[in-house]
């Protein structure tokens, strides 16, 4: 009996200590949100920001939303179905930039970017694509050397070659093309933006928010509709059940590579566009965003990692502003995100999506 007592009382104890970290927790993040809301709104009155100032500051976060929303998509497939975060999904997207940027020039090269509109689209077409496949092929060859021979190992050892791939990408462009940034031309038709009532809005940042939209409603039917998707939906659930069930495991992952690749590779060439410079560690950065932006909507979760990543980017572009910051510490706000989120809601906003032989 005295033995039972004490168990229950430890109990107690625990049950009573946990609470306690509990409201310590939250009340920390209370003190932090009435903090920021303090700031924004001493800034709002000091600054006076016009409301055209917002708006393109909204703008431009959408742009780079739907920027690291492709690559966030990436990080969610894998995970979802090898339960491992690819950290050299970046390196996959600065890939398809560099290779977009030869095919750019190879396209000027033959005067497609300055013929009539529709040569122009074409090439462009053609710039994107290549972009793609130059991805596409990274990374299913990081799935082949890299991680399918450590399938069956411990977590942590994947994520350590990861990083390993995403080190050895960076500096193999970096000897083979060099330090310089290459520079992206805009063609014409792209250069340029819309302009009213003090709002600018650039062609490049309507493509990328639009064609990202696209390609994720795309990759959204081909996981709900497709025969792929249901294979892919069963191996996320479990991947030894599916495999005796007839789906060929290894098909569907190196699909799921394709499929994230194929997208961080659309991002690197927008990007680029947009940005109008591609180098070596283009892709370091926007990959660790893009990973956030999978966390904050919940990493598993496709429509999560979509609305995630635009949050991401409102907040990116709009928190500088708003506390009255430089914008060289935007990079701050994203990662402190990351580690609130971690804190308070590590399953993200909208939860992961986990089998329970997962979770």
């Amino acid at each position: 009996m005295a033995g039972t007592a004490s168990t229950g009382s430890l109990r107690s104890f625990r049950s009573s200590k946990q609470l306690t970290s509990k409201y310590l927790i939250w009340a920390f993040g209370i003190t932090i949100l009435a903090l920021v809301v303090w700031r924004i709104i001493t800034v709002g009155m000091e600054e006076n920001y016009p409301m055209s100032f917002w708006i393109t500051q909204s703008i431009n976060g959408l742009v780079l939303g739907g920027v690291y929303a492709l690559v966030a998509l990436g990080y969610t497939l894998v995970y979802g179905i090898l339960f491992m975060i690819n950290f050299a999904h970046g390196e996959v997207m600065m890939i398809g930039g560099v290779t977009g940027f030869f095919a750019l020039q190879v396209a000027m090269s033959q005067g497609w970017m300055s013929g009539p509109t529709f040569i122009v689209i074409v090439a462009l077409l053609f710039v994107l694509l290549t972009g793609m496949v130059g991805s596409t092929l990274t990374g299913i060859t990081l799935e082949r050397v890299a991680y399918r021979p450590l399938r069956r190992a411990p977590r942590l050892v994947p994520l350590i070659s990861a990083i390993g791939a995403s080190l050895f990408l960076q500096y193999s462009v970096l000897l083979i093309f060099g330090v310089s940034p290459h520079s992206y031309r805009k063609p014409a038709l792209i250069d340029g933006g819309l302009r009213f009532e003090g709002i600018f809005i650039p062609y490049t940042g309507m493509i990328i928010f639009f064609t990202s939209i696209i390609l994720m409603l795309t990759l959204y039917l081909i996981i709900r509709r497709t025969k792929l998707g249901r294979a892919m939906r069963a191996v996320a659930e479990d991947r030894d059940t599916a495999s005796l069930m007839g789906v060929d495991v290894d098909r569907v992952i190196v699909a799921t590579f394709i499929l994230g690749s194929a997208l961080a590779g659309a991002a690197g060439v927008m990007l680029g566009f947009h940005n109008t410079v591609v180098k070596f560690n283009s892709g370091f950065i926007p990959g660790l965003k893009a990973f956030t932006a999978a966390v904050l909507g919940g990493i598993g979760n496709i429509p999560g990692a979509m609305f995630g990543a635009l949050i991401l980017g409102l907040i990116e572009s709009l928190g500088p502003s708003a506390l009255g910051i430089p914008t060289e510490y935007k990079d701050i706000i994203a990662f402190s995100v990351l580690v609130l989120i971690l804190i308070f809601r590590p399953s993200g906003i909208f939860g992961e999506v986990l089998s329970k032989k997962k979770a």
